[in-house]
């Protein structure tokens, strides 16, 4: 079972030693943009390692864009070693549970952007409700759910 736990100067530099599998740099940016990223978003974000058995063993970051407005789920990825074990599927379930709260605003609508070519990140996401927006840039397309 997976946990989400906020990226603080106690874990932080757990989340600088993930390592993605090889070719998938092309998929997802790694944690230290990303939290390069929360610093400049403080305000409407909220950076996850995710655990599973105390161990760091993946990231992802939620945003919300006032904008919009929407949350946004931004760079969620697995360590190249904990791939395949379900704790990808078990943390986006956290995410959406967490997203469920309103941490930040009043919204039900959740996006995500997925590579063209990474296809098992597509699946696990149409599985629990996303579905394409027609937006697409560059090599990315945009999905979206709607939370009840």
């Amino acid at each position: 079972m997976t946990e989400l736990r906020p990226i603080t100067e106690d874990n932080f530099l757990d989340a600088f030693h993930l390592r993605l599998a090889p070719g998938q740099e092309a998929f997802v940016s790694h944690p230290v943009r990303s939290l390069a990223q929360a610093y400049v978003y403080r305000e409407q974000c909220q950076p996850f390692g995710i655990y599973a058995d105390g161990k760091m063993v993946g990231y992802v970051m939620v945003i919300y864009d006032y904008d919009v407005p929407e949350y946004d789920i931004w760079h969620m990825m697995i360590d190249e070693a904990e791939q395949g074990k379900g704790y990808g599927s078990e943390a986006l379930d956290r995410v959406l549970q967490y997203i469920r709260t309103k941490p930040f605003g009043d919204s039900d609508r959740v996006a995500l952007t997925c590579s063209k070519n990474n296809p098992a990140a597509r699946k696990l996401y149409e599985s629990r409700g996303f579905s394409a927006t027609g937006n697409e840039d560059e090599d990315e397309i945009e999905l979206a759910a709607t939370l009840a």
